[in-house]
């Protein structure tokens, strides 16, 4: 059985590096939610970047009081990505209410009001920001839920423009999660039906150049069973992981979606945050868990295969130079075969080092920083949502190229680029970096990526071995 070509991650020139441009939008539709513009079923974002500890103190400005007669929304000079969008009369804030916000909620200790925009049923405040933003956050949210309950959802952002903290106020009717016309448990599971299928097509060959023999030779399906098991085992490690720190830290993942793939049995899992994410280290906790804890699991299955020999004597054979299309693979293969891997010398290998690589490349292709994959939402958590959104273009412009030369590249990049490419959806607090050690598991799992997906350079051995 030789090793479908495809296999290894063709994102060979893939590269992590920095970005050019894509702005958000913060979208509160006429039913009434916060959510973006997406494709089928899916997700939440807007636009950030950040300060940490440090205040932002400019010389005060007087009060602009605008007028929120209409409400018909201008084009909010700070924030291009709030488009605005009629609401009903009755779930707009009343000059009441705004008067109790600006003189009563925020304040000199934690965010001096300059100037306020209405904006459809919200309003927004610029001004300055005092303190440390997390403390902020803390204090005005702890006021306006004593001076007005739980009618209100208070949002600490970043004007894109001047890179400077604005307050949103938005009426939390308008924060109720969409509904689909289909329900979730049923597209979920009609792609995951259609998973199971593509799992056993890539794990027996003969499917895959005639796929009604299957219906001569059952037997066939159980060839594939173990490696269809082996890749369902890491995708579950991958999801679980995430579910296990998103319930941790308070946030609502939906059902995931796994998205069906021919090449590689699958390629992961789309799952929507249902709730606000309260910051942006919360956020690359849930990110990370998943990628991280599969490419751990991956990396010691792949060594435990290079270690096992073929169970049946014969094995996988392989030409070694399917090992140039990763670095991490061929690395391991290099060191651990060592002059047994000869350029043009097929050899033969455990299975399990095709079914942990395909595990890896899984990972792999789910933490390229791009849209709202976990390496994009790690990429917003880490930098902020305009530099996030720089690398994001830069990385869908690199799989687009790749897409020019192989068919895998180009069925992940129009996945992206209709399901998964954003923008994210705010954060309650997204002025304030995550921790150094949080940070440092984000590099971790991007660096694993760009391991899995960029090629192996160096020749390998053209001595036969003795």
């Amino acid at each position: 059985m030789n090793i479908p070509a495809v296999l290894p991650c063709s994102f060979n020139r893939l590269q992590c590096s920095t970005p050019p441009a894509h702005l958000l939008r913060l979208v509160i539709r006429k039913k009434g939610f916060l959510t973006l513009i997406l494709f089928c079923i899916l997700k939440e974002d807007d636009s950030v970047q950040d300060n940490n500890n440090n205040s932002h103190q400019d010389n005060d400005q007087p009060l602009e009081n605008t007028s929120l007669e209409n409400n018909d929304g201008p084009q909010l000079n700070g924030l291009t990505g709030f488009e605005p969008q009629q609401l009903d009369e009755s779930i707009r804030i009343p000059k009441e209410t705004v008067e109790i916000l600006r003189n009563q909620v925020f304040g000199f200790d934690t965010f001096f009001v300059t100037s306020q925009e209405p904006y459809e049923g919200g309003v927004l405040f610029k001004g300055n920001l005092r303190g440390q933003a997390a403390k902020t956050y803390e204090k005005v949210s702890k006021r306006m839920q004593e001076k007005l309950g739980d009618d209100y959802k208070f949002f600490l952002l970043i004007n894109p423009e001047d890179d400077k903290p604005v307050a949103v106020v938005v009426p939390r009717m308008t924060l109720q999660p969409e509904t689909t016309a289909v329900p979730e448990w049923f597209a979920a599971g009609a792609f995951g039906l259609v998973t199971v299928f593509t799992l056993f097509l890539r794990n027996v060959p003969a499917l895959q150049s005639n796929f009604l023999s299957v219906f001569d030779n059952l037997d066939l399906l159980k060839d594939g069973l173990p490696g269809a098991l082996m890749t369902a085992f890491l995708l579950g490690v991958h999801e679980v992981s995430h579910r296990l720190v998103a319930t941790e830290v308070g946030i609502k993942l939906s059902i995931p979606y796994f998205v069906p793939s021919w090449q590689i049995g699958c390629f992961g899992a789309i799952t929507r945050i249902l709730n606000v994410v309260p910051n942006r280290e919360d956020l690359l906790k849930v990110a990370a868990a998943g990628p991280l804890a599969g490419f751990c699991v991956g990396f010691i299955l792949l060594l435990s295969g290079f270690m096992l020999p073929p169970s049946d004597g014969i094995g996988i054979i392989v030409d070694p130079s399917v090992f140039h299309e990763s670095f991490l693979a061929g690395g391991i293969a290099k060191l651990y075969l060592g002059d047994v891997l000869q350029e043009g010398s097929p050899i033969s290998v455990h299975p399990l080092v095709i079914w942990a690589w395909a595990g890896l490349v899984i990972n792999a292709i789910n933490s390229i920083p791009a849209g709202e994959l976990d390496g994009g939402r790690i990429a917003f958590a880490m930098w902020g949502r305009k530099a996030s959104a720089r690398l994001s273009a830069l990385s869908i412009g690199l799989l687009g190229i790749c897409s020019l030369f192989n068919d895998v590249a180009f069925y992940w990049v129009v996945l992206i680029f209709f399901l998964q490419r954003g923008p994210i959806a705010p954060l309650s607090e997204e002025v304030t970096h995550p921790q150094n050690k949080y940070m440092a598991l984000g590099v971790v799992v991007l660096f694993l990526g760009l391991l899995v997906c960029l090629p192996y350079p160096f020749p390998f051995s053209n001595q036969p071995a003795l």
